[in-house]
């Protein structure tokens, strides 16, 4: 570069480029700064703009910085056209790279230059088009996921459209059944033009007008003041026509004192905001429903926490203090007691126990934690008091991470939605402009031919023009009123909602709109198959007894095994106590002394007081008896020569049972291989 020539004209070629936004060049310093829009261009392609324009340019440094990304809550939109309004409007503004809104959410995602404007000035911006807006971040999710203001006012305004329009449609019946009947019959006046029926139509159509379509007002005039439409100016046009009409034809009549009452259009406005209103408030029930399952997913966030202070030269816990789950940082020392929630993710630095960890990953049998294992926020913790140290918190921590995975595909947009969008735009104009299109066509056919609107007619009892302007004026609003966007809106993204909710429910999260679009060309799908294809709950298949029926009888051992298992909170525990109890016809058996559970291996006690009838040798048919050599149990007859009733229990793997110095054979190894390759697992029982 050479002149001030060289700048303006590097300047004003790259701001005609797509995707650039400023462009600063300095003459002296031989540099420039261009900020530019990342989803359409790149360095490299700026770079070479340059050196088309005929000087050198090399690419010294990115910075990624700038592009900065802010969730928004939207308060007002009522359908697609509200959506695609403050979309198009967003993109326009300076500095504003990307913007995603979506309407069954309630929620826009905004990526932005940071440099060239904010959040506040974002705010700001939709605020001023006539809708609410707040930060996201600021706003706790259970009041995002709430929809009951905007159920209340929907239900006001439905019960006080229906106060006021029931009796509309019953004196708007009555007349149509009488004129059936009777025929037509002359109208008493009350004053000249004015009739009883006009008259009460009057009094009970204009409460509704003002009243129950308020809301609707306020949407369409926001919607109008920025050159927006939406549905809420469709139902307006439609209800305001045929009110101001009505009340306008009645006031001539009056003023002219005819002889007869005017046809007039006021049953029109309480029927027609009758169903919409208990439409708007079926939607909006319908979307809370849809914020159920996320709603359920950040119930499994505890609120509270355990914190500890660890005595640094005991390595004891010196004291506790209960906080609030958002106060806890990494690194501090945490406990969870037996049936707690873990409130963050973190490493077990002391204690064993089982983890239920199904709601969270789907796992449905409770997972071993023991020193240096990692459990997750949101999990349960069963049996055993845990000492953690945190890892991961706020929303870092994994629950966050699905919450967040599924609100993002909550808000992002089908390809078809997109499609839905783009004509919605144009929707609500087009059918303006066919209503009256409509009214036209119906008032040259009506003058043309009468009978083609109605066969029936008769002049001596209705003007031609009335029966004409009656009928084309009903099938132009008629057009008004059926046509609704809201369809357009609201199907693809409540389907997304209801998807990715239910999924991440049961542990399948999808990543957006697009991917479940798609999933109608899946050709295979993979399962986990516990607790999907099968019931996720562990149930006894079979009982191998390695020892002679005289010595041990099922039913003795079964009585054994369930007395010691019922302390047990482990699910083979269940599973076990659970078969003795259908075999044996009973729900106790004995008693369990000196219990002992360690997770992951197996415990031990001492069982005495079993029932005298359990001790007759008597097998169920549901389980096999498996005989072996006798030099395998040198103190199988042990069980005999028990004096005193009291037998000690050892039930676990094989870990457990070496840790007791109980060695297990090459032949029952052999057979538990055997089950363990298909997939079930085995459970060594030793009573002494």
């Amino acid at each position: 570069m050479s002149c001030a020539s060289c700048v303006a004209t590097i300047e004003k070629n790259l701001l005609k480029k797509e995707g650039v936004t400023s462009v600063l060049v300095g003459l002296l310093a031989q540099k420039a700064e261009v900020k530019y829009d990342p989803t359409k261009t790149n360095p490299d392609v700026i770079s070479k703009w340059i050196v088309d324009l005929g000087f050198e340019s090399k690419h010294m440094s990115h910075n990624e910085g700038a592009q900065s990304r802010v969730e928004i809550i939207i308060h007002g939109m009522t359908c697609s056209s509200c959506v695609h309004h403050i979309e198009s409007s967003l993109k326009k503004k300076r500095g504003v790279l990307n913007v995603s809104v979506a309407l069954a959410t309630g929620k826009g995602i905004v990526a932005y230059d940071s440099e060239l404007t904010g959040p506040r000035d974002i705010i700001d911006h939709i605020q001023d088009m006539g809708f609410g807006a707040e930060l996201a971040s600021g706003h706790k999710h259970g009041e995002a996921l709430d929809h009951s203001e905007e159920i209340k006012r929907w239900r006001r305004s439905f019960f006080i459209s229906l106060i006021f329009g029931l009796p509309v449609m019953v004196i708007m019946i009555y007349h149509m059944v009488e004129m059936k009947m009777h025929g037509k019959r002359p109208v008493k006046l009350l004053l000249p033009g004015l009739s009883i029926e006009n008259l009460l139509y009057f009094i009970l159509c204009t409460p509704v007008q003002i009243f129950g379509g308020r809301y609707f007002y306020i949407q369409a005039y926001k919607a109008l003041r920025h050159r927006g439409a939406n549905m809420d100016v469709l139902i307006m046009l439609a209800t305001t026509i045929a009110y101001v009409y009505s009340v306008a034809v009645l006031i001539i009549a009056m003023v002219l004192k005819l002889s007869k009452s005017p046809k007039t259009f006021f049953e029109t406005p309480p029927m027609l905001l009758v169903f919409v209103s208990l439409g708007r408030w079926l939607e909006h029930i319908a979307k809370g429903k849809t914020s159920e399952a996320l709603a359920k997913l950040l119930s499994l966030q505890p609120i509270e926490a355990t914190l500890c202070v660890i005595d640094p030269e005991t390595g004891n816990v010196s004291s506790e203090k209960s906080i609030n789950v958002d106060l806890v940082q990494r690194g501090d020392v945490l406990k969870v007691v037996p049936g707690g929630k873990m409130p963050v993710d973190a490493r077990v630095i002391r204690g064993e126990s089982m983890a239920d960890e199904s709601l969270i990953t789907g796992e449905s049998m409770p997972v071993p934690k023991h020193v240096g294992d990692i459990v997750i926020a949101g999990s349960i913790n069963q049996n055993g008091a845990l000492i953690l140290e945190a890892t991961h918190v706020g929303d870092e921590t994994t629950l966050s991470q699905i919450v967040k995975l599924v609100e993002e595909a909550q808000t992002s947009k089908a390809p078809i939605q997109k499609l839905a969008d783009s004509i919605a735009a144009y929707f609500v104009p087009v059918i303006v402009l066919l209503s009256i299109v409509t009214l036209n066509i119906w008032i040259i056919i009506g003058y043309s031919d009468i009978r083609a609107i109605s066969p029936s007619f008769d002049p001596s009892s209705t003007s031609k023009t009335e029966i004409i302007l009656e009928f084309a004026f009903l099938t132009a609003i008629t057009v008004l009123c059926i046509a609704c966007p809201c369809a357009l809106g609201l199907a693809t993204p409540t389907a997304v909602m209801v998807g990715t909710g239910v999924g991440a429910q049961n542990g399948i999260l999808i990543k957006g709109g697009e991917p479940l679009e798609t999933t109608h060309k899946i050709t295979t799908v993979i399962f986990d198959k516990t607790g999907t294809l099968t019931k996720g709950t562990p149930s006894v298949t079979k009982v191998a007894m390695f020892v002679d029926e005289e010595v041990c009888p099922m039913n003795f051992f079964l009585a054994v095994v369930g007395t010691a298992e019922a302390n047990s909170e482990h699910p083979l525990a269940h599973a076990i106590i659970n078969d003795a109890k259908e075999k044996l016809g009973k729900t106790t058996f004995g008693t369990c002394d000196k219990f002992v559970s360690i997770p992951g291996f197996g415990l031990s006690g001492v069982v005495y007081d079993i029932d005298q009838q359990f001790t007759r040798a008597e097998v169920s048919k549901s389980t096999s008896s498996v005989r072996d050599d006798e030099s395998i149990w040198k103190r199988r007859s042990l069980i005999k020569e028990s004096s005193d009733g009291r037998y000690s229990v050892k039930i676990g793997n094989r870990e457990w049972m070496l840790k007791h110095e109980h060695e297990v054979s090459e032949e029952i190894n052999i057979r538990m291989q055997e089950h363990e390759e298909k997939g079930e697992t085995v459970v060594l029982v030793c009573i002494d």
